[in-house]
């Protein structure tokens, strides 16, 4: 069988059993196995060993379940709270404010979080129900937590961010900081947005009244302030610690969940349930994680092994198109396969796929992969099949349906797709701060 045959095989076997509703990691990996031994025989299995090996014994992997627990700690002390509240304190009485500070804090929750799913969710349960009780649009209510939630893909630490520098051996801390000016414009943006709609629409965000804004005293605005400096220089702490390279990324992961212990006891916020909680949570989703890693890993190994990434590269010589145009390509289907998979498939059947065809045509990795992270962003947020739409739905009050999900986001989908372009054409957007900081890779 033909590589091409073989990937067409595999393509609708996998799109079967996703409609079928199969689980993700077992369905990649069983479909690669079966198909592997149809067309191999039984030394396809050899990949099921080294592929676990290097998936489960990898340093950098290691922070995956770090990163999580970190997350949990914080949003089950309830310390995404504080950062809320900190966050409304310093921006005051603006129309639009509470869904400013609902971007600002929830892309920080996001990145705690470090998946879009687990971040949307988080995120609704904390700041939606006060948009709506303070008469906010649901639109803009839903779409400005769809937009901080999924964005902590894009803020380090990033779960999806570490899985494209291990399947690509490429620098984690390289990768955090190339992603830090495109998050940084990608929020700008959303708040200019948010800022200029709601003046030209005023009654998508209305004004409290002073009667019923709580006046605080000057103890209590000096605890809001230390506890959400606290919680937000614990992010700077994890991240510094990469970027300076006094610890690995999975060092700085144990650095985040002794930190988030240590906040949560010094702000009295810290008890024996929502310690088992958290960490029964973590598990719970690094089960479902590393199952997806390992049954997508083992997907990929076998594709690659079969010559797949040979036939992209002669199927993108024989276009005789321009390398930009190449790289536009590899965007739109990794925007087609947002529709059906989450981001851990994506960037594990991708990454290692298509990177080195970008690096052969002269493209730094860097770049590329954070490209691929803003594109991914956008194409599970997508309308009509978006991934991330769904657990948009999950946590949407009764009543909204998904046409009135498709409108909240689309603005925000605009705005990720600008900031893409404008990576795409001003490759130093990323670039310029792992040079600077780090040296040109």
């Amino acid at each position: 069988m033909g590589i091409e045959m073989l990937t067409a095989v595999l393509l609708v076997c996998i799109l079967t059993f996703f409609a079928l509703g199969a689980q993700v990691g077992l369905a990649l990996g069983g479909i690669a196995m079966a198909v592997g031994y149809m067309t191999w025989g039984e030394g396809i299995f050899n990949v099921i060993p080294t592929t676990l090996e290097a998936t489960y014994f990898s340093f950098i992997l290691l922070a995956i379940p770090l990163y999580i627990y970190m997350g949990q700690l914080l949003t089950k002390s309830g310390i995404g709270d504080t950062m809320f509240n900190f966050s409304q304190m310093l921006i005051g009485r603006v129309r639009g404010s509470l869904a400013i500070s609902v971007i600002g804090v929830c892309s920080m929750i996001g990145a705690m979080v470090g998946i879009i799913g687990a971040g949307i969710m988080t995120s609704g349960s904390i700041a939606l129900r006060p948009m709506l009780d303070r008469g906010y649009n649901k639109r803009l209510a839903l779409g400005v937590i769809m937009a901080g939630g999924g964005l902590g893909i894009l803020i380090p630490p990033s779960i999806p961010m570490i899985m494209f520098a291990a399947s690509t051996q490429n620098s984690v801390g390289r990768m955090f900081l190339g992603a830090m000016m495109p998050a940084l414009l990608t929020v700008v943006l959303m708040i200019l947005y948010v800022v200029v709609s709601c003046r030209l629409k005023p009654e998508r965000a209305p004004l409290d009244k002073e009667a019923d804004q709580p006046v605080l005293a000057g103890a209590e605005k000096f605890r809001i302030a230390r506890d959400g400096l606290f919680s937000m220089l614990l992010i700077v702490a994890v991240l510094g610690s990469i970027v300076t390279g006094i610890a690995t990324p999975t060092e700085s992961g144990a650095i985040g969940v002794v930190g988030a212990i240590l906040l949560a006891i010094i702000f009295k916020r810290f008890k024996a349930d929502m310690f088992l909680h958290a960490g029964f949570q973590t598990g719970t989703l690094v089960s479902v994680a590393m199952w997806i890693i390992f049954g997508a890993s083992v997907f990929s190994n076998f594709h690659l092994l079969m010559g797949v990434q040979n036939m992209v590269a002669g199927f993108t010589e024989s276009l005789d198109l321009p390398p930009i145009m190449i790289i536009i390509m590899f965007q739109l289907i990794m925007l087609l396969l947002g529709f059906i998979i989450d981001e851990f498939i994506i960037v594990l059947m991708c990454a290692p796929l298509f990177t080195p065809i970008a690096v052969s045509l002269g493209y730094d990795p860097i770049w590329f992969g954070v490209l691929m992270i803003i594109n991914i962003l956008i194409a599970v947020q997508t309308p009509p099949y978006g991934f991330a739409l769904f657990y948009l739905k999950g946590i949407a009050p009764a009543g909204i349906g998904m046409s009135e999900i498709y409108k909240s986001v689309t603005p925000f989908i605009l705005l990720n797709m600008t900031v893409l372009v404008l990576c795409m054409i001003f490759p130093e957007i990323v670039l310029w701060l792992p040079n600077a900081v780090m040296g040109e890779g």
